[in-house]
């Protein structure tokens, strides 16, 4: 009531985007529904405070129960993830990738990450653009035809490239990395290996997944996604990266603070301790185990309904459809789903014809709703949908000429807007949505 009287526009905005939120069907894999008690720590009157350092280690005064509430995070998160080291402090996955490196590379040493047209992320030595291409040197590994990762092939690259760390972590990949395999072409090279876990971290938790604990350096993941807490980040220690280079933690720690970022938003602390005891409950894994057969069962069935999946399918909680044999982009595959009420992302596919902002598929997954209890009956009824606004849109091709694409986008976006299919469904997709209802 204080926002809505203090500043009514942003009030009824942030009121369109709850009702926005329980209308449809999240299917973004990277987003989620954050606990009333994680969003309650995250409003909390700790946004107040600023506390530059480590518990017990400030440069400001009145940081007592700060402290503690760092000290928690820190505490829990150790013993959730089995590791000796762990800093909850990142502002978000990117800044903690970018620390890893200063931590543990000296400008123009290697990096070997996944390229960003087979899933990667822009952190994982993207070239050109970004931190970590522009002063590292960036060598990337690529999937092959059928979307898989070929080990052979990354362990000749490494051979090849002698990186100085290797980072194993997509933003797309729906397959489960075998850890082991990665450790020992990092040891072959004399490399760190670098998990991130951002996507994949609930169901590691919850069980449903390999962890890398064993096999990883040092392993970055955020604290939304799977893991359902608040927007952050946290950098994890193992026995093995500690073994190899024992001021690792120290060096991280000094990456973060003050190598790249002043005090920790400590409101998002508490949230990330609230998410880590929530997700060392039984009923999490329960969540993290029914994340995965929601994802093979929706797989399936697009794959039933005559849609291409990349892989062929799905291990976690993600998949991607290649569009191509619809010859429509992703783009326009998107508009209409979320006419629809079903909100997913464009996406390339391995080896995309297509450039970026125009790709070939389309990237969805099951957390978000299966964190609303939808179960195998309603990924059937999802898939059904999808497959068949896919064929509703199929008849929209993309321009050859460049400059004509933005108007054709534009024209289309108000033509699917008055699609009666896209009506209709919608209207079903909000009836769905009341019987499983936001938490």
């Amino acid at each position: 009531m204080r926002l809505k009287s203090t500043d009514p526009e942003i009030a009824q905005l942030v009121t369109a985007e709850k009702m926005r939120q329980q209308d449809v069907l999240e299917m973004i894999p990277s987003e989620n529904y954050a606990s009333s008690a994680v969003r309650e720590a995250l409003g909390s009157v700790l946004t107040n405070k600023y506390s530059e350092g480590y518990p017990h280690k400030r440069y400001y005064q009145g940081n007592k129960y700060i402290d503690e509430i760092e000290d928690i995070a820190i505490a829990r998160a150790k013993k959730l993830f089995c590791v000796p080291h762990a800093n909850v402090q990142p502002y978000s996955g990117s800044p903690a990738n970018s620390a890893v490196y200063m931590a543990l590379l000296s400008p123009g040493d290697t990096i070997m990450g996944l390229k960003l047209s087979g899933g990667g992320h822009l952190t994982h030595g993207h070239p050109d653009v970004t931190f970590s291409g522009k002063y590292f040197r960036s060598a990337q590994y690529d999937v092959e035809e059928n979307g898989r990762i070929n080990l052979d092939a990354v362990r000749v690259l490494a051979q090849k490239e002698k990186p100085r760390i290797i980072v194993v972590g997509t933003t797309a990949y729906p397959r489960i990395y075998d850890w082991a395999a990665w450790r020992s072409i990092a040891d072959s090279v004399g490399a760190y290996l670098l998990a991130d876990i951002s996507h994949i971290v609930g169901l590691i938790v919850g069980g449903v997944h390999p962890s890398p604990v064993p096999y990883a350096d040092v392993i970055m993941t955020t604290t939304h996604k799977t893991l359902r807490g608040p927007r952050g980040a946290m950098l994890l220690g193992t026995e093995a990266g500690l073994t190899k280079a024992p001021d690792m933690a120290n060096k991280i720690d000094k990456a973060v603070f003050p190598g790249l970022q002043g005090g920790p938003h400590d409101n998002v602390t508490a949230a990330i301790a609230v998410c880590l005891e929530e997700a060392s409950r039984p009923a999490f894994k329960a969540y993290a185990k029914q994340i995965v057969t929601n994802a093979k069962v929706l797989s399936q069935t697009l794959i039933d309904e005559a849609l291409m999946l990349t892989t062929g399918g799905t291990d976690n909680h993600l998949m991607v459809v290649d569009l191509r044999s619809q010859h429509v982009i992703g783009n326009i595959v998107a508009e209409a789903l979320e006419v629809a009420h079903i909100v997913v992302n464009r996406n390339s596919v391995p080896h995309d014809p297509n450039p970026p902002f125009y790709p070939s598929g389309v990237r969805l997954g099951t957390p978000a709703i299966t964190t609303r209890g939808m179960g195998e009956p309603e990924m059937r009824q999802i898939g059904h949908w999808i497959a068949q606004i896919t064929r509703e849109v199929s008849q929209y091709k993309l321009p050859e000429v460049k400059e004509e694409r933005a108007a054709f986008l534009k024209a289309t976006r108000l033509e699917l807007a008055q699609n009666k299919l896209l009506g209709d469904i919608a209207r079903e997709v909000r009836s769905l949505c009341h019987k499983f209802p936001v938490p």
